[in-house]
């Protein structure tokens, strides 16, 4: 995969540079905050080689690439300025509903830090598997010091929230983690400590100070970052130039600081408890509801980035009741049944790149990681996403029942199984295996039995008779010289990467439909047209190489998204001076961006061809 063709493949259909606001990953997905989400080209994104689906929700745009992610984004991020990007006053930004919002938020102070959280997570389960076989002592100091690397991840959460929150907020990340210093500082965990044993009050002078200590928690520091954010705007607006690199990180961390203990502080732990409570009261009494709706839901929060929303909540618990019963547990048996699904059709598909797809994405779905499966399998075929969240409803009912807990955090899936490991020993480890495969085998058997082959190709007539294969033909939009593909001086469509086709160096400006169909889209800059024929084949006209820059001046268009066409109806007028006057190459690609449907593409025109001239064809 040449991922730099890749990355400027992404950032054009996007919107470009200027339309990225901010950009992160995680383990399988690009996540772009975009200025305008209308500028992207989702079905060109989709149909693009090395692009696993695409999705939009939480406030962000996802592009999900799999394992392959970092590679990717490394490339990218040289090619973006995001600051001088996001300042650009000719473009707005979308506006966005308060949900959107606060899953935006969450998103993003959330998606940096699972690394550290995960790697927490990992050592307290091999300690875990560890003990359980009576490998290692615990009260051996080799245990306690690797117990306690391990632990740093979770106790010292709040510093590594106060970052990333203070990214998202736009305040100091180093003033911000200083804040999370103050809530954590040992004289103050002492402070604490005393005042408990012996009933006296803390305060800052008149000023009481709640007995609570912050390590491990959630809420405190993301309020108390928020507040900074406004804090640290004011002071450096209000000092004076002059002394300002002194009065702003002093301004700043006095008033967050006191602020953070004696008020936002009390009101985050107390956020953090009632949430812990609540769970806590419907594992008591109705312990099996929430695995079961979370197991069977999962699929869809994760296609809407809605599962930002709950996933805190599961680190909330574990760090203030010490186990989640609730969100890791159903999202365990979501993952595993997306992954059986999955595997399912890689079991019955004869097609060889589906069948090396799905058994690598179910694979994959079963150690934790199910953007792959979802994207690239489950949803596309419909069934499988079906059988996935019916079997992923069983299995958290089962492990609801049973009242399974995770210990620790990281991905749901056999890799982190350990975590289920407690202090009574393997039944609660037992338990969620159970339910594991449970979730598997119900998800594996429905999707096998429900999954048809071809059933994106396989067409019917009105009478449910199956129809024999169309040969689909491609006129030629526009009189001019036709050269291969491999020849048109841009990478995303020499490479293949875009799709098959073939290069027209057009020498007349009108251009009119090579297919009957529908158009599917017409670029905001005009520079090119997405058309669906009648018998499903898909094409992009893209008039000239990196036209997208001249902003539609040179273009005319007479159709718009979601118009019938017939074959001769005119599409566009273009002024091919004006392009080459200004430096750029009039080359037009003509691209099938489905060509798996459609298999033996064929060029069939001459060198010199004129409009209405057969140009390629192919059968599905």
């Amino acid at each position: 995969m040449n991922y730099k063709e890749l990355a400027q493949l992404i950032i054009e259909n996007v919107g470009g540079k200027s339309n990225i606001k901010s950009l992160t990953h995680c383990a399988t997905r690009l996540r772009f905050v975009l200025l305008n989400e209308s500028l992207a080209n989702k079905k060109v994104l989709e149909k693009t080689k090395g692009v696993v689906g695409v999705t939009s929700g939480g406030g962000q745009y996802q592009v999900i690439i799999g394992s392959d992610v970092r590679q990717v984004y490394k490339e990218i991020e040289p090619l973006l300025d995001l600051k001088e990007e996001a300042n650009q006053k000719n473009v707005t930004e979308k506006k966005k509903g308060i949900g959107a919002k606060f899953l935006d938020t969450i998103s993003s102070i959330f998606t940096p830090i699972l690394p550290a959280i995960t790697a927490s997570g990992m050592i307290k389960a091999f300690l875990a598997l560890l003990v359980a076989f009576n490998w290692v002592d615990n009260t051996a100091q080799t245990y306690q010091i690797v117990s306690f690397m391990a632990d740093a991840g979770f106790y010292f959460l709040p510093l590594l929230l106060a970052n990333s929150a203070a990214k998202k907020f736009g305040a100091n990340p180093y003033l911000a983690m200083m804040v999370g210093g103050v809530l954590l500082h040992p004289n103050f965990v002492s402070m604490v400590g005393a005042s408990i044993e012996s009933g006296e009050a803390i305060k800052l002078s008149f000023l009481p100070v709640y007995n609570a200590t912050y390590g491990s928690s959630v809420v405190p520091i993301i309020l108390s970052i928020w507040f900074m954010s406004y804090v640290e705007k004011y002071a450096d607006h209000y000092s004076p130039k002059m002394i300002k690199f002194f009065t702003v990180p002093l301004i700043t961390i006095l008033v967050t600081g006191i602020v953070s203990l004696v008020v936002l502080g009390p009101i985050g732990f107390v956020i953090g408890n009632g949430i812990a409570s609540a769970i806590t009261f419907l594992d008591l009494h109705v312990g099996w509801l929430v695995p079961m709706i979370l197991g069977g839901l999962f699929p869809l929060l994760v296609l809407t980035g809605t599962h930002y929303g709950v996933i805190p909540i599961g680190a909330n618990n574990i760090m203030t009741v010490g186990y989640d019963a609730m969100i890791g547990p159903s999202n365990l048996a979501s993952n595993i049944a997306q992954g059986g699904a999955a595997l399912a059709v890689g079991m019955k598909t004869k097609d060889k790149t589906l069948k090396e797809l799905a058994v690598s994405a179910g694979i994959t779905a079963v150690c934790g990681i199910t953007e792959p499966a979802l994207f690239g399998v489950n949803m596309r075929f419909k069934t499988p996403l079906y059988s996935s969240m019916i079997g992923g409803a069983i299995g958290g009912l089962f492990i609801g029942m049973f009242g399974v807990k995770r210990f620790a955090s990281g991905s749901p899936g056999l890799m982190t199984l350990p975590v289920y490991i407690g202090e009574d020993g393997f039944s609660n480890l037992i338990f969620a295996c159970i339910g594991a495969l449970i979730a598997f085998v119900i998800a594996f058997i429905i999707s096998y039995v429900l999954y048809k082959e071809n059933e994106e190709q396989v067409e019917s007539d009105s009478d449910g008779n199956i129809t024999e294969p169309i040969l689909s033909k491609v006129y030629a939009p526009v009189e001019g010289k036709v050269i291969p593909l491999q020849e048109v001086q841009d990478s995303a469509f020499s490479s293949g990467i875009m799709g098959e086709g073939y290069g027209i160096i057009p020498e007349k400006g009108e251009f009119y439909s090579p297919v009957s169909g529908s158009i599917e889209m017409v670029f905001d800059t005009k520079h090119a047209i997405g058309i669906r024929s009648d018998d499903g084949l898909e094409l992009l006209i893209h008039v000239g190489l990196d036209t997208v820059k001249m902003e539609g001046r040179p273009f005319e268009v007479f159709v718009k998204t979601g118009d019938k066409v017939k074959m001769g109806d005119k599409l566009l007028n273009v002024d091919l001076q004006m392009i080459l006057d200004e430096g750029y190459d009039i080359t037009t690609p003509i691209i099938v961006t489905n060509p798996k449907d459609f298999s033996d593409i064929k060029l069939k025109a001459n060198d010199k061809i004129i409009t209405g001239d057969l140009l390629l064809e192919g059968g599905n």
